[in-house]
C-alpha cells in the first residue's frame, strides 16, 4: 500500500517522526513537505534531530496570507497526488498544511487519515479551529488523542472511522527524553533547574495585535524586574512584530532572548522549567506530559483537558493576570494520564486492519 504524509510546521515534524518509523516498517510512505516552516531553526533542525527522512517533495510555499498559503499548498499537493496516486493521505494537527492535504485528497477521492482529530477550542476566531474542523469533516479515519476529542466528534455527528488512540506526541517525547537530557542548554544559558520561566509566543492573535503584544511584553518585563529569570526562544514572526510595533526595546536585559531551539534542547529546557508561559498548543501538551505547570497566553485552548486536570490555566493577555499566575499558579491535585502512550503502534495496527479487509 502506498501512502502520502503531508507536513509543514514544527508541531507536525514532532508528530510525524515516531509515526513514520512505525508506518515505514510495512508501507511505502511518501513525504510531502509544504514548506510552511522553512527557517533551519523552525524546520531543518527537527529533521536532523528526529531522524525524519528527506522529503520526497518539498513545495517551498513559505510565508503568506492564509489564503495564499493554503491555495499554493492545494495546487502543489494535488500535483503530487495525481502523479503518485496513493491509497491514503495522512495529515497532522491543525495548520494550513493539514487542511490543504485533506482538501486536495478528498477532492481526488483519496482516503484521508487525520492524526489529532476531534480537538476543539470552540473559538472560530482561531484559524487553527477552522482548519481542524474542516479537516475532520474531510477525513475517513479520525485518530483522536483523548476521549474529549471523541466526544466532540460525536456531538458533530461524526462517529464512523473514529478511533481513540492517544497522542503521538507522547511517543515522540518518551523516545527522546533520555537523549534530550544530555543537552548542555542549561549550562550554556547559565541557568539551573526549576529556577526559570520559559516563554514562547507566536500566534497571530498575540503577535499581530499591538495591545495584546504590548500587555504580554509588559508582563514579561515586570516579572523579570521582580527577580524572575525568563528564557524566551523568540519566533521570527514575533521578532518582526516587536520591531514593527516598537516594542523590542521594552524587553530589558534580564529577559533572556535566544534563537528558536531544536526539539531536543527545547525539551530539556521545558522539562527543567519552573513554569512555561505560552500560546502554543503543542507546548501546552508537552508541559502537561512533563508535569510542568503551564500558563496559557490565550482566552481559550483546544487542550481544555489540561485545564480541567489542573496543570494549565488561561491567562489571556491581561498584564496583571499573567504576572499573578506566573508567580502563584500551582497544580492543585495529582496528574492524570490524559494522552495515553503507544499511539503510533495503535494507529499502524488500525490501518493494517482496515486495509487488510479492503
Amino acid at each position: 500500500m502506498k501512502m502520502v504524509s503531508v507536513i509543514g510546521a514544527r508541531p507536525q515534524f514532532i508528530k510525524y517522526a515516531p509515526l513514520s518509523k512505525e508506518l515505514r516498517m510495512t508501507y511505502q510512505d511518501l513525504l510531502i513537505h509544504t514548506g510552511q516552516h522553512y527557517d533551519y531553526n523552525m524546520n531543518g533542525v527537527f529533521f536532523d534531530e528526529l531522524g525524519i527522512p528527506k522529503p520526497d517533495y518539498n513545495l517551498g510555499v513559505g510565508s503568506g496570507t492564509h489564503a495564499y498559503q493554503t491555495g499554493q499548498m492545494l495546487k502543489g499537493i494535488e500535483d503530487v497526488l495525481m502523479k503518485e496516486k496513493p491509497d491514503l493521505t495522512f495529515v497532522y494537527g491543525d495548520t494550513n498544511s493539514t487542511l490543504a492535504g485533506a482538501l486536495s485528497s478528498v477532492k481526488l477521492h483519496i482516503k484521508v487519515a487525520h492524526v489529532e482529530a476531534g480537538v476543539r477550542s470552540f473559538d472560530k476566531s482561531m484559524p487553527e479551529e477552522i482548519n481542524r474542523t474542516l479537516t475532520d469533516f474531510c477525513s475517513d479515519y479520525l485518530f483522536c488523542p483523548t476521549q474529549t476529542a471523541v466526544d466532540n466528534l460525536k456531538r458533530e455527528g461524526i462517529t464512523k472511522g473514529v478511533y481513540l488512540t492517544g497522542d503521538v506526541m507522547v511517543d515522540a517525547l518518551n523516545s527522546n527524553r533520555v537523549i534530550a537530557e544530555q543537552s548542555g542548554i542549561l549550562e550554556k544559558l547559565k541557568i539551573t533547574s526549576k529556577n526559570y520561566l520559559i516563554v514562547t509566543l507566536h500566534r497571530a492573535s498575540n503577535s499581530d495585535i499591538w495591545l495584546n503584544l504590548k500587555n504580554i511584553i509588559n508582563a514579561f518585563t515586570k516579572l523579570s524586574e521582580m527577580g524572575e529569570t525568563i528564557v524566551f526562544p523568540i519566533h521570527p514572526r514575533t521578532v518582526n512584530a516587536l520591531k514593527n510595533y516598537g516594542l523590542f526595546d521594552r524587553l530589558n536585559a534580564s529577559v533572556m532572548l535566544i534563537q528558536p531551539l531544536g526539539y531536543l534542547e527545547f525539551l530539556k529546557l521545558l522539562n527543567h522549567a519552573k513554569k512555561v508561559l505560552t500560546d502554543s498548543g503543542g507546548i501546552q501538551k508537552e508541559a502537561y506530559i512533563l508535569k510542568v505547570p503551564c500558563v496559557t497566553l490565550m482566552d481559550s485552548t483546544a487542550w481544555i483537558e489540561t485545564v480541567d486536570d489542573g496543570w494549565n490555566i488561561l491567562a489571556g493577555t491581561d498584564t496583571e493576570r499573567i504576572i499573578e499566575l506566573a508567580r502563584d499558579f500551582q497544580p492543585n491535585h495529582l496528574h492524570s494520564n490524559l494522552f495515553g502512550a503507544g499511539s503510533c503502534h495503535k494507529i499502524t495496527n488500525i490501518i493494517a486492519d482496515i486495509f487488510s479487509d479492503s
